[in-house]
């Protein structure tokens, strides 16, 4: 096995570092607040899944170049849904690809509608999944009402619009903030008297439109006594029955404030915050706020710009943390960078390991929970939808070749599968090119086509391998016999 080196994986990042060191110490502390109760089971499970993500000990796939016989091991993912920069990042480019090339219709615009809701609806949605369903609903429906009252207007009855749901968990400060990205076709889809399914684009909204919508997604919800002045079981709290731990360490992430240690109640440390900057009042289209429903509406794709519909689909699934985003100071705390800057000037906030810790538990969701959903001729069960998703648009593209981006040639997709027809598995290599723009399969020695020999699973040859390489069983400190391979990418 001359020439292998190993790619870079998670347990070389920050964040890996501080769950490794500091997750026992973590739980420890969080069981004596909550008199041994702790935190729930799926929550746990995926910090030890993080642990296990591409350490070779649990093992990798072997692949070799097919002219210069140059290998490399790339380590298995963990799969997990919470905040794994690795798997969400691949996460990001699978649903992407699905939705642009098998559910979008080519030739139709899209629009991005954010629904974000008050603080306190926010912390009754991140573990009541059927209450999060029932205000998507009422969000959907003004959508839907808004679409086709303008249809009307324009003479075209009975019309129907699609709509794509992405519910996110996260704020970019790392705080529990849940609210609704939804794609909607800008337009209606009408039936002619002929049969024919034709799509009528809608008219740009205005910012009266955005606040109406608001303002009926509000009204709707204090009808079912969801908010306002008495909100019917205001007193009651499930998640706090269920694990005490997990509700308070919610409720502080809602607020974005320290659950845990000596500055628990207190927000996270600023860098770059200016504690006299006046308050900017900033003018943003297609923005309207009501009693704390905030909407926004001013993303638009034209019809045909696939490459740029997938970049905004990505950003729908990006994990809730890159890698390159923390930086560990000299005292052991970790600096987040923010991806824009504050109005006050701040760039980075600072957190301690227990306090980061802190933040990353209430971003794992329920298992067996979709946080992709689909509405109007979009849904599974919608009549129009096979004839909606398999309509072919002028000048659209249906693949990343078509689009412009250069995919390899053995790992393109199959062009003759029908766009409805959802790919049962979509290649590690393909969502790396998508995503990244990087062919993973080229051999970085000559340029080759690289191939996977296996995947090796077994313990007993994971670790004759290891020890071959003088590489550990274990993340830390590389054995001494032998130098480590250098290390270049992220595990699969």
């Amino acid at each position: 096995m001359a020439g292998v080196y190993v790619p870079r994986s998670p347990t070389t990042g920050v964040l890996h570092g501080v769950v490794r060191a500091h997750l026992a110490d973590f739980l420890a502390a969080v069981e004596a607040r909550t008199d041994g109760s702790g935190l729930p089971p799926f929550v746990i499970a995926e910090f030890r899944k993080f642990l296990r993500c591409g350490v070779l000990a649990h093992g990798f796939a072997r692949v070799r170049c097919s002219d210069c016989a140059f290998e490399r091991l790339v380590p298995f993912s963990c799969k997990g849904r919470g905040f794994c920069p690795s798997c969400g990042g691949r996460r990001m480019a699978e649903h992407a690809a699905h939705l642009v090339e098998h559910v979008l219709p080519p030739g139709v615009p899209v629009r991005q509608w954010v629904l974000s809701v008050p603080h306190r609806l926010r912390y009754r949605l991140a573990y009541d999944h059927r209450l999060c369903r029932t205000v998507l609903s009422v969000f959907v429906r003004a959508l839907r009402t808004a679409y086709r009252r303008q249809a009307r207007r324009q003479g075209l009855a009975g019309g129907e619009t699609g709509m794509v749901t992405s519910v996110q968990r996260f704020g970019g400060a790392l705080n529990l903030h849940l609210h609704f990205h939804t794609l909607v076709l800008d337009g209606v889809f009408v039936r002619d008297p002929d049969g024919t399914l034709c799509f009528h684009p809608a008219a740009p909204p205005t910012d009266e439109d955005v606040a109406r919508v608001v303002a009926r997604v509000r009204r709707r919800l204090e009808r079912r006594g969801l908010v306002g002045a008495n909100v019917a079981g205001e007193d009651a709290d499930p998640l706090a029955d269920e694990s005490p731990a997990l509700a308070g360490l919610s409720e502080a992430a809602v607020l974005g404030r320290a659950a845990l240690g000596r500055r628990a109640g207190r927000g996270p440390l600023r860098v770059g915050a200016d504690p006299d900057a006046p308050w900017v009042e900033r003018h943003v289209p297609l923005h309207a706020n009501d009693a704390g429903f905030d909407l926004h509406a001013a993303i638009h794709v034209a019809a045909g710009d696939r490459p740029r519909l997938e970049r905004l689909c990505q950003y729908l699934f990006r994990p809730p943390l890159g890698q390159q985003r923390l930086q560990r100071l000299r005292d052991g705390r970790i600096a987040v960078a923010l991806q824009r800057p504050w109005a006050d000037g701040t760039t980075h906030l600072v957190f301690t390991p227990e306090e980061l810790l802190a933040r990353l538990v209430p971003l794992v969701p329920r298992p067996r929970i979709n946080l992709l959903l689909y509405h109007g001729v979009l849904a599974p069960n919608a009549p129009w939808r096979r004839a909606v998703v398999a309509r072919e648009g002028e000048g659209s593209t249906s693949t990343p070749a078509e689009a412009g981006a250069t995919v390899p040639e053995d790992i393109r997709p199959d062009d003759a599968t029908p766009r409805y027809a959802r790919p049962k598995y979509r290649a590690w290599a393909e969502l790396m090119c998508r995503a990244f723009e990087t062919d993973v399969l080229a051999c970085p020695r000559c340029g080759g086509r690289m191939v996977v020999l296996a995947t090796i699973e077994d313990p007993a040859v994971i670790r004759r391998i290891l020890t071959h390489l003088g590489l550990p069983m274990e993340p830390g400190e590389p054995s001494r016999d032998r130098a480590p391979p250098c290390a270049e990418d992220a595990p699969a």
